[in-house]
């Protein structure tokens, strides 16, 4: 419960950090050079984020569901994306609000008109346009279409990467265009933000660096590294059933439990080496050995 809790409140918090005005740089005159670049639509529109953030994630994660039927998966998988989202998303508007960095189309939200006024002492911009266009247009770095996207549907990569065994050793390359496609729809939103000259390329790298971080440290809070060999299924699921199997919970310490999770992840281990396909050649070697 309480989870979904803090959920809440990394939802207020970013309420609160895109009504707050940012940090208004100073740009001068001869920093305009940089920041004339024309005044374009986006691409991906902002209401677009969060479907492919959230929504295209969900749907996947959902679809596993009515699969395998796993309410510790559905459960834990959802409460992972929503905190890489949600926490990237609080970390991208802080940022922003702190540094201020002006967009790339700065001069033309700052003077519509195309007629520049600024300080006679300092040379510091005079702005003449609208204040909510003035205000977006101090909040270039970093990205947060980027970082968003990576959140959510580098979150899906992972989650993908575990449940279709990416990393088995068995060389399947088509599993790994799988797990590349939803990174590649995060690069190429990304890439949408600079050619619609909404932000530097800096802003772009620093978003997606941003976003797959936070999404790699929530995913490994709920589930194994996909590599491991239990990379298929979330941390609790195990627990359960290490507890179920081996530990009377009434009474059972945490250590015991521990241990007893212990010792199934290692069977488990054993029994996926013993089911493996082995070489006629490694077999012949290991009959000469044993003669």
């Amino acid at each position: 419960m309480h989870d979904w809790l803090i959920l809440l409140l990394l939802i207020v918090i970013e309420v609160v950090l895109n009504v707050i005005e940012p940090f208004h740089r100073f740009v001068g005159e001869d920093m305009m050079t940089d920041l004339r670049y024309p005044m374009k639509d986006n691409t991906v529109p902002f209401w677009a984020v969060p479907i492919l953030a959230i929504l295209l994630p969900f749907i996947v994660i959902l679809v596993y569901y009515f699969i395998r039927r796993d309410v510790y998966d559905l459960h834990h998988a959802i409460l992972g994306l929503l905190f890489s989202v949600l926490i990237t998303g609080v970390i991208t508007d802080a940022i922003k609000d702190a540094v201020g960095r002006p967009r790339p189309d700065f001069f033309w939200r700052c003077f519509p008109d195309g007629k520049g006024v600024f300080d006679p002492v300092t040379k510091d911009v005079m702005c003449t346009g609208l204040k909510s266009v003035i205000k977006e247009g101090h909040k270039s770095f970093p990205s947060g279409h980027t970082s968003w996207s990576f959140a959510g549907l580098g979150f899906l990569a992972l989650y993908l990467s575990g449940k279709i065994r990416v990393f088995d050793r068995r060389g399947h390359v088509a599993k790994l265009c799988i797990v590349f496609l939803p990174l590649l729809i995060a690069a190429l939103v990304g890439i949408s933000r600079v050619d619609d000259y909404w932000h530097h390329w800096q802003d772009v790298f620093a978003g997606g660096l941003l976003g797959i971080t936070v999404a790699s440290f929530c995913y490994l809070q709920f589930f194994p590294a996909p590599y491991e060999v239990d990379g298929w299924g979330p941390h609790a699921y195990f627990k359960m059933v290490a507890e179920s199997q081996n530990v009377n919970p009434s009474n059972a310490q945490e250590s015991d439990v521990e241990g007893a999770y212990v010792e199934a992840q290692q069977e488990r281990e054993l029994s996926r080496v013993n089911t493996h396909d082995s070489s006629p050649i490694l077999e012949g070697m290991n009959g000469r050995m044993r003669y």
